[in-house]
């Protein structure tokens, strides 16, 4: 949930974009689009568990960088929407197998509690597959008035985001590197930019093919979506030291409890904040060819270094 619209505005002072309105308009979207997709049928409590964390709230950025990134190269909301609302489904499964005992044992997401501290780990690890697989059922079936080899583009796209390559490698290296003093920044880089940057970098990238956007297209917007996916991590890491549970919505200061390497553990808070900075100045620069078309981008890139959950 946006929660910060004073200080959205105050970022957007020098331009007429109102980030604020245009997250709340799309977010609206997303939350209807999500609750018509999957209803509750028998057995009802696998269904009930998956919409218990798919329809929980949250900024909802990886389906509207979908959506943006769709319009800003002329294609439609329509024509985006179904592949917006399966990127939701994985980043939810990811949360909830994520906050399991086995991985990092969090009792709260999104202020509520989590998936396995409501229906059980047995359920919560079927939830998560549940959302995992129907995220490729919903976005391959309901999506129209597109390429298909566009949309086949993407679903390949989305199967590496969420495998070996994306998600499951980053989270494995993360649970190996736990406790152990000398990791590096660049092993730190590798993690995050599989666990957190390869699907917000799907999601950006996935628009746009959708749309049907050329190489050079994909290419910049590639580069903007990794400098966004590795500063959002960044900010991360220093809310968890920074800010409290309710202001997170999720356990506070876990990163220390478990031993985890943070940037802020190997840069401290300054140049972790100024490193988070040159990656959006450098992401921002990747979307000087679209001109006032790419101000929607613009903006959630500066959101993401100035947002507090």
């Amino acid at each position: 949930m946006v929660t910060t619209g004073e200080t959205l505005v105050t970022q957007q002072e020098t331009s007429n974009f109102d980030l604020a309105s245009y997250l709340k308009d799309k977010q609206q979207l997303v939350e209807a689009a999500l609750d018509r997709s999957l209803a509750i049928t028998r057995p009802e409590t696998i269904y009930e568990a998956m919409r218990y964390s798919l329809l929980a709230g949250g900024k909802r950025l990886r389906p509207i960088l979908c959506l943006t990134t769709c319009e800003l190269l002329g294609g439609t909301l329509e024509m985006a929407l179904p592949t917006a609302c399966a990127l939701e489904m994985i980043h939810t499964m990811s949360l909830i197998h994520d906050d399991l005992p086995a991985m990092d044992n969090d009792d709260y997401r999104r202020g509520k509690l989590t998936n396995h501290k409501k229906y059980g780990e047995d359920i919560a690890i079927l939830a998560g597959d549940g959302l995992l697989a129907y995220a490729f059922e919903y976005a391959a079936t309901q999506t129209r008035n597109v390429d298909p080899h566009n949309l086949i583009n993407v679903l390949g796209r989305l199967g590496r985001t969420v495998g070996p390559a994306g998600l499951v490698g980053g989270q494995v290296l993360d649970l190996e590197s736990e406790g152990k003093p000398d990791i590096t920044v660049d092993t730190l880089k590798f993690i995050h930019t599989h666990k957190t940057g390869a699907l917000l970098e799907t999601s950006v990238v996935s628009g746009a093919i959708l749309a049907g956007g050329s190489t050079e297209d994909i290419q910049r917007l590639s580069q903007y979506a990794q400098n966004i996916g590795l500063a959002f991590q960044i900010i991360d890491d220093i809310l968890d030291i920074t800010s409290t549970q309710e202001e997170l919505g999720k356990t506070a200061g876990k990163d220390l409890r478990d031993q985890k390497a943070t940037y802020p553990s190997l840069w401290g808070l300054e140049e972790s904040k100024k490193q988070a900075q040159n990656l959006v100045s450098g992401a921002i620069a990747q979307l000087t060819p679209y001109g006032n078309k790419a101000e929607p981008l613009r903006a959630i890139a500066n959101f993401i270094v100035t947002r507090n959950n």
